[in-house]
């Protein structure tokens, strides 16, 4: 890239590149959810060791984001990018020879690392890849890949595979594209040159710093409380759906099979959709209408009976908008409020308190919840969850470049138009 011409040609084999590693990332991650019936019956597991393999792999990860997002920034994105998706590939195909619960939960872990190191500094490597003005669309793009993948597609994959192999064969079938893409990322991504920077706010830095620098500024503790909000939302309706569609609703396994697909459908369009739209209305309205909009449609769908259409519909708006968030506050909201020279910290940060507490504290309330009041209540925590995002997002300062310059634009304006 030069200060005169954007490389466009290199923004979008980044971009994609990374969109593709996300989506493995997803994959590798809930492939695992479809498998669970017969990785049970093979290595006697119970449900409380299903929710241990699942809760590991998000605390790991969760730590981790927010340890290597420092580190990429200082030594560098192909450093962390590279070998943390080659080791979660390989650690994802040796998920198939775990003989027990032990070495099952212990090969999580170690995934959760690779993939929490891997998630910010890919969002960073976008970040720095990409046009200012398509900032937001290229990091919700970036981040659809997980829905798609991991939400959508992995359990037609898993149990299609299943017919024709065993649970540990998926798995090693599963690692050989993230061994490829590593290296094509390998001849293609490379570091950033001076660019402009990230951070769309004019009191940034202009030197790298501690790691407390980055909470100074006032969109990343915002950013972080908001997305604790919109992954409830995300890792409860994940976990407790199948449940309360099968025995609250009484449908049978494949119509909530397919019910359930409409989070990574949906997911899939929100996650680039609604940080798209922040670049044209600002990240601040972005998210109180994503939270607004979720609150709205988990209402509407916990009055819908077993309608499955019906069902599948309100929850892909649902997911729309919830995973739409995900992707905005962990994309563009904590990149344009990092420091100079620290947006893969701010990611980090802002990723692993939403990975500690959304995909660790809400599944535990959730299981809490149904067992003191019924599935039929599940649906509330999540509403409860996106109501206070709404109000959360309220304190977000916009940082979404163009309505940043139209902003100055209108204050200049005006001072011009005052009398000498």
């Amino acid at each position: 890239m030069t200060s005169n011409r954007w490389d466009t040609s290199y923004e979008w084999k980044a971009v994609t590149l990374l969109a593709l590693g996300f989506g493995l990332v997803g994959l590798d991650r809930w492939l695992i959810a479809p498998l669970f019936p017969a990785i049970m019956k093979d290595l006697h597991l119970t449900a409380q060791d299903v929710g241990n393999c699942i809760g590991i792999l998000g605390l790991s990860w969760g730590v981790f984001a927010a340890l290597m997002g420092g580190i990429s920034d200082k030594i560098g994105r192909r450093k962390v990018l590279i070998p943390a998706i080659i080791a979660f590939s390989l650690l994802s195909g040796f998920s198939g020879v775990a003989g027990g619960l032990a070495s099952l939960l212990a090969v999580r872990a170690l995934m959760g690392v690779a993939e929490g190191s891997f998630c910010p500094t890919s969002f960073a490597a976008t970040a720095d890849a990409s046009h200012p003005k398509r900032r937001g669309f290229n990091l919700g793009l970036q981040q659809s890949g997980f829905a798609l993948f991991g939400l959508a597609l992995s359990p037609i994959i898993a149990t299609q595979l299943l017919n024709v192999v065993s649970w540990r064969w998926v798995f090693a079938l599963v690692s050989v594209p993230g061994l490829i893409l590593g290296l094509l990322m390998f001849f293609v991504i490379r570091e950033p040159r001076a660019t402009e920077p990230a951070s769309a706010v004019s009191h940034a830095p202009a030197a790298k710093g501690f790691w407390r620098d980055v909470l100074k500024s006032r969109n990343i503790p915002v950013a972080m409380v908001a997305l604790f909000c919109a992954m409830t939302g995300v890792f409860v309706l994940g976990a407790m759906l199948p449940i309360y569609l099968t025995e609250y609703l009484s449908l049978d396994t494949q119509r909530m099979g397919i019910v359930v697909s409409a989070i990574g459908f949906g997911g899939f369009v929100g996650q680039f959709g609604l940080p798209g739209l922040s670049d044209i209305v600002g990240r601040r309205l972005a998210s109180i209408v994503g939270f607004a909009g979720t609150a709205v449609m988990l209402y509407v769908f916990r009055g819908v009976g077993a309608q499955p259409v019906v069902l599948f519909i309100v929850l892909f708006v649902a997911a729309f908008f919830t995973l739409g968030l995900v992707s905005l506050l962990s994309g563009p909201v904590a990149t344009e409020a990092a420091p100079i020279g620290m947006v893969s910290t701010a990611i980090g940060i802002v990723v692993g308190a939403g990975e500690i507490f959304g995909g660790g504290v809400a599944p535990a309330l959730a299981g809490f919840v149904a067992t003191k009041f019924g599935i039929q209540n599940i649906l509330w925590l999540p509403i409860c969850a996106v109501v206070l995002g709404i109000g959360v997002s309220l304190l977000l300062e916009e940082t979404a470049p163009a309505r940043v310059r139209a902003k100055a634009r209108a204050v200049e304006l005006v001072g011009g138009e005052q009398p000498e």
